[in-house]
């Protein structure tokens, strides 16, 4: 069997990887199209403010984006090295997305990048804002794609599982692209880097209006970040509503962990706002909840159930049950491939293949596992509740306080009372890591609640792992916080110091520490 302590290790080194990639994409995603809003006005205005406030917000922008390269490209090799099964199982479909972000997106954005920041003297206004939009179109294009990918692993379509094989292969790449889970999962997703733009040059801004420094410029930048937060905000609350109902519909045990639901409910559900879980008993303490709100925004219907935690087991027991006599059949199948018995009795037990290999994790031949290993595997298929219940109230909390955030500065920037509120400035200084704080959280809740899947009801994590050893896998994963890390230190460095010189670093002549 697997070693535990390999797939928790693998899973770790993964999970940090992609956090720390993270700490850069939802930037890169947002200033992206702030930039494109920021030279538009250039070019419709001919103000050379808006042309320098583009230039230095594109600075901070390249520093972004160089870090996030760096630590993008390690996780596309880890697929290969720490999940070797399941890069094999998979690849047909999850890697066809991959490539097409490489090919296309990448090498798009990598182009115009270059073109922003040497063509301001060598292109026209309109060409130059040309190379600006498809420099965003390709950061947003990358996105697309791996979300794509993603979106696959949470809700698997257009493939077939090939016996003959043992691999999953794709059958309508059409269906794979337009998955719902896929769209709504980019929107979301670049709609939250859209906040963190706007989150980001609100907060600098506000800086340089407590500063007094460059407060033209200051106040020019804030209030164009202010209205593109809002409509940001409204997407994103829009998109994560549609993300919970994908949820509520197609990954029960997730949403039931999310909300704490551990026994079903009388529809319409009530929305949990406040629980201390208790996964011990299986129960809430000091419940606070809304009722009917829940079941209307999850299921948006007043008559349809949804199913709690311990309703939840007892079906994925079954299923188990039902697994186990997929195995056994499957395993009979490829000793004689053209029964067309054993073919048609597969392709009924076949949606519960996936849960009859949970019990891998227990005994090698799952048709002999016992009945507490068949209770233990259905339990592994709930989540911790506590850290998914808190994490999703984190992000939701965060999104709300930057949404109402946005929607003062706008107010204030109108009334051109901003420089006037110190108290609203500092708040706005000090909200700069709710973003952040946000994405990672929403990351979080969406991997972890998959689990125990990497394909979500069809493979399990614990066969997706590559036979490594814990030594390599510690090893790794130290090399690559160090290394990690002091990239994470350069970038703040970088921002920072940029951040603090404000527009003087373009050497114009124009700005506060040019005109002293």
């Amino acid at each position: 069997m697997i070693s535990t302590d390999l797939v928790d290790l693998s899973r770790l080194q993964f999970a940090l990887t992609a956090m720390y990639h993270f700490i850069f994409v939802p930037l890169t995603l947002g200033l992206s199209f702030l930039l494109v809003v920021m030279e538009v006005t250039y070019v419709l205005t001919g103000k050379e403010m808006y042309k320098d406030m583009t230039r230095f917000w594109g600075k901070l922008f390249g520093i972004n984006f160089a870090l996030g390269v760096a630590t993008g490209i390690t996780m596309e090799f880890q697929f290969g090295t720490n999940w070797a099964y399941y890069s094999h199982y998979v690849g047909d479909i999850f890697g066809a997305p991959l490539a097409i972000e490489g090919l296309m997106a990448f090498f798009l954005e990598s182009t115009f990048i270059g073109l922003f920041f040497f063509g301001w003297d060598r292109l026209s206004k309109g060409k130059h804002l040309f190379a600006t939009i498809m420099m965003a179109l390709g950061s947003n294009l990358s996105a697309l794609w791996i979300l794509v990918a993603n979106g696959w692993m949470m809700y698997p379509t257009g493939a077939e599982f090939n016996f003959e094989t043992m691999r999953m292969e794709m059958t309508n790449f059409w269906a794979v692209f337009t998955s719902e889970w896929a769209q709504a999962k980019f929107v979301h997703t670049v709609a939250g880097g859209y906040m963190t733009g706007a989150m980001f040059v609100m907060a600098v801004s506000a800086y340089y209006l407590l500063k007094r420094q460059d407060v033209k410029f200051a106040a020019s930048s804030f209030r164009l970040a202010a209205a593109f937060g809002i409509v940001s905000s409204i997407l994103t609350i829009h998109m994560g509503d549609e993300s919970g109902f994908l949820v509520t519909r197609d990954q029960p045990t997730k949403i039931a962990a999310m909300e704490a639901t551990w026994d079903t409910h009388e529809a319409p559900a009530p929305l949990t706002l406040f629980a201390i879980p208790n996964e011990a008993e299986q129960k809430n303490a000091m419940e606070i909840s809304i009722p009917w709100v829940f079941g209307l925004m999850g299921t948006r219907s007043l008559s349809t159930e949804i199913p709690g935690i311990k309703q939840l087991e007892a079906q994925a027991e079954e299923r188990i049950k039902n697994g186990q006599k997929a195995v056994a059949t499957l395993e009979a199948l490829r000793k004689d491939p053209k029964n067309e018995a054993l073919r048609t009795e597969f392709k009924a037990l076949q949606p519960d293949l996936g849960f009859g290999l949970l019990l891998k994790r227990y005994t090698e031949d799952v048709t002999q596992a016992t009945p507490e290993m068949i209770k233990q595997a259905a339990q592994d298929t709930t989540p911790q509740v506590a850290p998914m219940f808190w994490s999703f109230r984190l992000m939701i909390s965060c999104g709300l306080g930057m949404a109402l955030i946005f929607v003062l500065g706008l107010v204030f920037s109108m009334k051109k009372t901003l420089q006037n509120q110190p108290l609203y400035l500092r708040l706005t200084l000090l909200a700069l890591p709710l973003p952040w704080i946000a994405c990672e959280a929403g990351w979080f809740v969406a991997e972890y609640g998959r689990q125990p899947w990497t394909i979500y009801n069809i493979l399990p994590t614990h066969l997706s792992v590559s036979s490594l050893s814990t030594g390599d896998l510690i090893g790794s994963i130290l090399g690559f916080v160090v290394l990690y890390t002091l990239m994470l230190i350069a970038e703040m460095w970088l921002m920072i110091r940029f951040s603090r010189k404000g527009p003087s670093s373009l050497g114009t002549g124009r700005y506060h520490f040019e005109q002293k």
